[in-house]
């Protein structure tokens, strides 16, 4: 069996810092993320999905944890197509709009190649240091089964070689009948690790968690079952806290996938108060015994 690292997506969400999960020395980010670390192997950085990093970041991040500590990184919004603030581009690659939002096909080719570049580069102290697990690309739901798509999943791994880019779909098209073993044997002949998610079923955005591993790192990521998914409030959206009986069901699944790669990593994306981190704490103990 490959090795199974387990930690939470983010480790300074403001709920969290409200609850009593932290000990009252953990004041500072170097303090909070030191004692992350002694909990937990594993961490995905949400906050690039917002703004990109800058390189300073990472090497603070790189400096503070041991050094088998891997960070799983999410893409910058514009990259996977998702709406974008303007305000979160770089100042001198902003275009002149009066929009809030924009997509890729709003910025000159020069200028989205330029965010590609910076967005990656600001990365390396964390490879460098042998500590970047993955590139998490989560797609949003209008990004169906289509050539083009997964032509771009092909760019993707390009672009971010030697660095490993993860793909998350969020549109049903993927896994809809005969479409699972076309999406699984594709992802498989290009050695493009699947994400599977543990998610609400019956919403536009829902993909079944198929429990696959699609090359030599296999990712799954827990984003709760709440009944209000379609929230805009991100704390009803993922505030949900897995039972015992739920995570003592997955434990198994989670080792039998694990045969099947070198390593695979499991995120809680529950992220409300300390569900994530209480959660993944129980589903290590599970993978122990």
């Amino acid at each position: 069996m490959g090795e199974i690292r387990v930690g939470t997506a983010s480790w300074t969400d403001k709920t969290l810092l409200e609850s009593d999960w932290y000990p009252a020395k953990a004041d500072t980010a170097e303090r909070r993320l030191a004692h992350y670390a002694t909990h937990f192997p594993l961490v995905e950085v949400d906050a690039t999905y917002y703004s990109p990093p800058a390189e300073r970041t990472a090497e603070l991040w790189a400096g503070r944890t041991p050094d088998d500590f891997t960070f799983n990184v999410k893409a910058f919004s514009l990259l996977t197509g998702h709406p974008t603030r303007v305000s979160a581009l770089y100042k001198d690659l902003r275009p002149e709009t009066d929009k809030k939002n924009i997509y890729p096909g709003d910025l000159e080719p020069q200028a989205y190649e330029e965010v590609w570049t910076r967005f990656l580069s600001a990365l390396e102290p964390l490879a460098g240091a042998g500590k970047l697990g993955a590139l998490l690309f989560q797609f949003p739901p209008w990004f169906t089964i289509r050539r083009d798509n997964k032509q771009y999943l092909l760019e993707v791994r390009r672009r971010c070689d030697p660095m490993r880019a993860v793909f998350e779909f969020r549109h049903a098209s993927w896994f809809a009948d005969d479409n699972r073993d076309e999406t699984l044997e594709f992802l498989r002949q290009h050695e493009l690790p699947y994400v599977c998610v543990d998610m609400p079923q019956g919403h536009r955005s829902s993909v079944p968690p198929v429990l696959v591993a699609t090359a030599d790192l296999a990712v799954v990521r827990f984003h709760g079952h709440s009944e209000k998914w379609t929230s805009k409030n991100i704390y009803e959206k993922f505030g949900y806290r897995y039972s015992d009986r739920e995570l003592a069901d997955w434990a198994p699944k989670l080792r039998r996938l694990a045969d099947d790669a070198a390593q695979t990593h499991v995120l809680f994306n529950n992220c409300y108060r300390d569900y994530a981190q209480t959660n993944a704490d129980q589903l290590t103990d599970l993978l122990r015994g």
